[in-house]
C-alpha cells in the first residue's frame, strides 16, 4: 500500500506565527532556537513575523528543534507554501515492515510481563501472550484483546478498569494524558467526549511512591505493575510517530511469580 498525505486544508494562522507559538510552547527564546539550530536570532525573529520566507531546510531544521508532531509540521510547510512533507502509512504496509518486526520483537522479549501496543486514540494495535494471560486472569475476553481501546476499557464500566484496586487515580491519569494529546487529535477528541469523566483520586494519606502504580485486584491476589513506553526515535512518518508500546512491569516478586506462572500456562496450553 502507498503512504498516503493528509488532505490539504487551509492554513489557521500564518506559519510564523505557529513557530513563535510552538517556541513559545517549549519555554525557549528567540537566541535559545537561533543556537539550538544555527540559524541567526535576526532571521528567525524575521520568520516570526512574516517578513521573511523560511526554505524547507530551515523550517524543517526548527521544527525538529521544537520536537513538533510531524502532522503539525505539515500545518505549517503548508502555510509557509509548500507541500505536506510527511505521510500516514497503513500499519501493514511493505514500507513499514522494519517496524513491525522490532514491534514484534520488543513484545516477545518482555514476557512474561504484558506490553500492549498503542494507536494515536488509544486503539490496541497488538499484545503480547502476558496480555492474553492476564486477561484471562481476570476472566476478561482474550480473543478481542486487539480490538479493544485501552482509554474505553480503563473508563467504561465493564472493562479493565473495575478490575483496578486504584481506579481512580489510573483513570484520572489516563484521562489527563488523553485530554493533552486531544488538543491535537480532533478524533481522540470525539472519543474522549462520549466516556465518563473520572471523579479524580482521593487525597493521598500515605507516603507517595516514586510512581504511579497500576494495581490490579485477581483471583492471585494483589499485582503491582508500573508503567513504561517505548516510541521510535526520529520518526518521519505520523503513523510511526503515533505507536507506542506500553509495558507493565512487574513491581514486586508476588506479580512476577503470577505472571510467570500465568504466562507459562498459556504457552503449554497452546503446544
Amino acid at each position: 500500500m502507498n503512504a498516503r498525505l493528509p488532505s490539504r486544508t487551509i492554513p489557521t494562522a500564518p506559519a510564523g506565527l505557529q513557530l513563535r507559538q510552538l517556541r513559545r510552547q517549549a519555554s525557549l527564546s528567540q537566541l535559545d532556537l537561533a543556537l539550538i539550530t544555527g540559524i541567526s536570532q535576526r532571521h528567525l525573529s524575521c520568520i516570526e513575523t512574516g517578513r521573511a520566507r523560511p526554505s524547507p531546510a530551515t523550517l524543517h531544521a526548527l521544527l525538529m528543534a521544537l520536537e513538533a508532531p510531524l502532522d503539525q509540521c505539515n500545518s505549517l510547510f503548508l502555510a509557509a507554501g509548500y507541500a505536506p512533507r510527511y505521510g500516514a502509512s497503513p500499519l501493514d504496509s511493505q514500507s513499514l515492515a522494519a517496524i513491525r518486526a522490532a514491534i514484534g520483537h520488543v513484545l516477545q522479549a518482555n514476557n512474561p510481563a504484558p506490553a500492549i501496543v498503542l494507536g494515536s486514540q488509544w486503539q490496541v494495535l497488538a499484545a503480547n501472550a502476558s496480555t492474553a494471560a492476564l486477561f484471562a486472569l481476570l476472566g476478561l475476553p482474550t480473543d478481542t484483546a486487539e480490538e479493544l481501546n485501552l482509554l474505553v476499557t480503563l473508563l467504561q464500566p465493564g472493562g479493565l478498569g473495575d478490575h483496578l484496586l486504584n481506579a481512580e487515580e489510573i483513570r484520572t491519569v489516563a484521562w489527563q494524558r488523553a485530554s493533552r494529546e486531544a488538543l491535537e487529535n480532533p478524533e481522540l477528541a470525539t472519543l474522549l467526549a462520549g466516556l465518563p469523566v473520572p471523579d479524580g483520586p482521593a487525597s493521598l494519606t500515605h507516603d507517595v511512591p516514586p510512581l504511579v502504580m497500576t494495581r490490579i485486584g485477581s483471583p492471585e491476589g494483589e499485582l503491582s505493575f508500573l508503567s513504561t513506553f517505548t516510541t521510535f526515535g526520529m520518526p518521519l512518518d505520523i503513523t510511526v510517530a503515533s505507536l507506542r508500546i506500553e509495558h507493565l512491569i512487574p513491581a514486586d516478586p508476588h506479580t512476577w511469580a503470577v505472571m510467570t506462572q500465568a504466562y507459562q500456562h498459556s504457552q503449554a496450553t497452546l503446544a
